[in-house]
Formats: C-alpha cells, structure tokens, sequence
C-alpha cells in the first residue's frame, strides 16, 4: 500500500504539523517549555541522585521546600542563574551554558 509524499499516520507529527508548523510564536513557547522542562528534571534528578529531600535541599541553600518543588515543577518559569549556581554549589556542581540550536519539529 503506497502513500502519498509528505503524509503520515505518526500521531505526534500530525499534532506538530496542526499546531506548531508555521506558527512561530507557538514555536517559541514550545522552546521555552522544553528548557524549562529540562531545569526542572535536572535539578529533581540530582537532589534525588544526592538522596536529599526537597527540605533538605531547601535548607543547604537558605530557601524551603516549598521553592524547592516550585523550581522542580516543568511549567515554572522563573529559574535564576543564580538561583540555579546555589542548587549546582549545595550538590558539588557547577552550571554550564551552551547554546544549541532550536529544534524545528515538536
């Protein structure tokens, strides 16, 4: 059984396709999603990996727990560089910053 060019039965791709393609302000926010996303799993990732609760962690930077889990939660939006150098310094880390290109498809 042979398709015609350029479609699809991915149910991921034809969401991108309707949503995102040619659309570059959704785009932008998918982007910001996915960063945020990815500082909250990392900093989850590495307090789990250091066996600390989020109180714990909380207090070796001077904050609670309650920051903690917001900082922890993928729809937060407000992660500080130096916020996230306290987290990286409590944990025996440091932060590094590189500069990727965007991803163009969902």
């Amino acid at each position: 059984m042979s398709r015609k060019s350029g479609t699809t039965t991915d149910a991921v791709e034809i969401i991108q396709r309707r949503i995102y393609e040619g659309k570059p302000d959704r785009m932008k926010g998918l982007e910001e999603a996915r960063a945020n996303d990815e500082i909250a799993r990392k900093i989850f990732g590495l307090r789990t990996k250091a066996g600390l609760t989020q109180a714990q962690l909380g207090k070796l930077i001077g904050t609670t727990a309650s920051v903690i889990c917001r900082l922890e939660g993928a729809d937060y939006e407000g992660h500080s560089l130096a916020m996230l150098r306290r987290i990286a310094a409590a944990l025996n880390q440091r932060v590094e910053i590189r500069f990727v290109p965007i991803r163009r498809t969902a």
